[in-house]
């Protein structure tokens, strides 16, 4: 008896029974609403922080203090014409890196310090 009830709240069912109906009202409003709910949760979310780090990466300059995805820390020595940048990971060495490799999150942290200090 409670599947039954069950059954027919969730997925607008007809009662054991009771002929079918086909597909209902009920269940096109279950299936809107679980699409509005995957892009209000999902879909989002995942294009705002993608904004985020697209507008991050076209605002480096030379001497910001960066973290890699890959966790190496360097400062920006020079950014190439081709989207790639010159990145000093110690005194005398260098490395050409993509700009994509640069994690927004780990290097706003990593300049917050430096910000911090000149104040």
């Amino acid at each position: 008896m409670y599947i039954n009830l069950l059954n027919t709240l969730l997925m607008g069912a007809p009662p054991a029974g009771q002929g079918s109906g086909g597909f209902g009202m009920g269940n096109l409003l279950f299936i809107g609403g679980m699409l509005v709910v995957m892009y209000f949760f999902m879909i989002r979310p995942q294009t705002k922080k993608a904004k985020e780090q697209k507008q991050f990466s076209e605002g480096l300059k030379e001497g910001d203090k960066i973290v890699t995805i890959a966790g190496m820390h360097g400062k920006i020595k020079r950014i190439n014409a081709d989207g790639t940048i010159l990145v000093e990971i110690a005194v005398g060495t260098s490395v050409t890196m993509e700009r994509s490799a640069i994690s927004r999150e780990y290097s706003q942290a990593a300049q917050a310090p430096a910000a911090e200090e000149k104040k």
